[in-house]
């Protein structure tokens, strides 16, 4: 039976940022699709979310992933009326160091997936003249940052991306917006010494790396009703840390 509460498709579930993003949908009462690569962490949302919730396992870098996904979506619900672009890796080096390979693996998966997703999903949201794209970039898309050419390049284009695509689409209901997270507690910063961690938040003008529910929580809010004046805006959500690449 397909329900019909909306639907909303976030990628990278498993990770911290993507599974809070799932937590705070599902307490909303949101119809689930979420995806990600990792086979146990997959059981685990299945485990964790038990209704009206499909779990995908998708390698966005192959388009053939991406195809068997959107073939799976409407014998589960009606269509994706909220895309959450929320996948993404790094592969980082300094330019010099810098293979191709790696550069085209995060540029594949940060940038041309979203490309990919938003072009599956852009008509139904058309058809119903409803519809919310919400990309994950971030503060090194502003900032910059050595040894991550590769990923601020991917994150910089998604920011241009989310305010061209918005200008095409405004009139169809439909809004797109980008998130924009600091330092925040994720796995990534678990193998960081707490030391370091205690002088990066000392750099961030509130005084504290964030939280995933302080992005989730944005989140959430662009993809309700209650947002639909906001398109083609990105949202800093970084404690300040970006004002120093303006006033610093």
């Amino acid at each position: 039976m397909i329900s019909k509460n909306k639907t909303a498709l976030i990628t990278g579930a498993t990770g911290g940022l993507g599974l809070s993003i799932a937590e705070e949908f599902y307490e909303k009462k949101y119809n689930l699709i979420l995806t990600g690569t990792n086979d146990s962490k997959l059981e685990s949302l299945e485990s964790k979310f038990t209704n009206n919730i499909k779990v995908i396992k998708c390698n966005l870098a192959k388009q053939e992933d991406i195809l068997k996904m959107f073939d799976i979506i409407p014998s589960e619900f009606d269509g994706v009326d909220i895309l959450i672009n929320n996948a993404g890796i790094t592969k980082d080096n300094l330019f010099l160091r810098m293979k191709e390979d790696d550069w085209d693996k995060v540029l594949n998966i940060n940038l041309k997936a979203n490309y990919s997703l938003c072009k599956m999903v852009i008509k139904n949201m058309v058809k119903k003249r409803w519809g919310r794209i919400i990309n994950i970039s971030s503060a090194v898309a502003k900032m910059g940052n050595a040894g991550q050419t590769n990923y601020a390049a991917s994150k910089a284009a998604i920011e241009g991306f989310t305010r061209s695509l918005s200008l095409e689409v405004a009139s169809r209901g439909i809004t797109v917006n980008a998130v924009a997270p600091g330092f925040i507690k994720t796995e990534i910063l678990d193998s960081i010494d707490p030391e370091k961690l205690e002088a990066m938040a000392k750099n961030i003008p509130v005084g504290r790396i964030g939280d995933v529910k302080d992005i989730s929580s944005i989140v959430s809010f662009l993809a309700s009703d209650e947002s639909s004046y906001i398109t083609g805006q990105v949202l800093h959500v970084n404690g300040g840390l970006t004002l120093w690449s303006i006033y610093g």
